[in-house]
């Protein structure tokens, strides 16, 4: 079992070290600067190995029923400006972060397969102020990407939004599961 945890903290760990710079790139991008975001993993294997920790909450885990410590419980931290972002973030600037974790993940995913992976952005407008919104589709539509849908609920909004980019771009309208 200690094995296995070391490698899974290891692989989590190396993961991490891979992800954050394309998280941290795509918020500022997305942000234009504005604040600084972080992604920091925590793991009780920090602290000791799994079977010293193992021991040292025995008592404890079994006046519980469960066990509290071990990568099971290995957590990722996200954070703006020094705070978690979901206590100081704004709507708007937890919208950006959880975009910039989605675009992270297709960077990531696409440098280690050689792939352009199909990026779906649904309903991502909502919340974010009109200088994001430029951001984010001056970002998606460069060269970087391949292949993108755009699901919103404001058919005037998403027109002029694609209409200011100048990339060519298609418009379906679904209403009641029927494409019109």
């Amino acid at each position: 079992m200690q094995e296995n945890a070391v490698y899974i903290y290891k692989c989590r760990g190396e993961f991490v070290k891979d992800f954050v710079p394309f998280v941290t790139k795509f918020y500022k991008d997305i942000s234009g600067g504005r604040e600084k975001v972080s992604v920091d993993y925590k793991s009780d294997l920090e602290r000791g190995s799994l079977i010293e920790l193992l021991n040292e909450s025995f008592e404890r885990e079994s006046r519980l029923g469960y066990t509290t410590v071990g990568v099971h419980r290995d957590e990722l931290l996200f954070g703006m400006d020094g705070e978690q972002i979901r206590k100081v973030g704004s709507q708007g600037q937890q919208k950006s972060f959880l975009i910039s974790l989605k675009l992270a993940q297709y960077s990531l995913f696409k440098e280690n397969t050689k792939h352009n992976p199909l990026l779906l952005l649904d309903d991502v407008f909502d919340k974010l102020d009109i200088k994001r919104v430029e951001f984010l589709l001056n970002l998606v539509s460069s060269s970087t990407f391949g292949q993108i849908f755009i699901t919103d609920s404001n058919k005037v909004r998403i027109e002029n939004i694609l209409s200011e980019i100048g990339n060519e771009s298609k418009t379906v309208e679904i209403e009641g599961g029927v494409i019109l």
